[in-house]
């Protein structure tokens, strides 16, 4: 089984930033793919980055330049560096993973927002 435990989320102004982590127990072959996916009022929940036990990476269109995904194998762990924050990023990031896409696990969820 996979348990994933975010962290990181909170408060900032546009323009600032802000990192999230996500710790996960589990097989390397149950965190082959490790992500962040967001959820904003009223819409559905989107890819925001993604990244491979390898280190091959992916992001949404709306958060490229801005965000960066890597991740610590030894450390199960999986971040989301996220720099010039706007509005619009706001929403719950959630953490992700499985062996596969589409993502099987999910951790809680926490709260990224943005004021303007």
């Amino acid at each position: 089984q996979v348990q994933l435990v975010e962290s990181g989320g909170g408060l900032v102004q546009a323009g600032g930033s802000l990192r999230l982590s996500c710790a996960a127990s589990g097989s390397a072959f149950m965190l082959n793919y490790m992500g962040w996916y967001r959820q904003a009022p009223g819409e559905e929940r989107g890819l925001v980055a993604i990244i491979t036990r390898g280190g091959t990476t992916n992001y949404a269109e709306s958060v490229k330049g801005r965000f960066t995904i890597s991740r610590d194998n030894s450390k199960n762990t999986v971040y989301l560096q996220m720099t010039s924050l706007k509005p619009d990023d706001t929403a719950v990031y959630y953490c992700g993973a499985g062996p596969i896409q589409p993502i099987r696990y999910w951790g809680q969820g926490t709260q990224v927002t943005v004021s303007s």
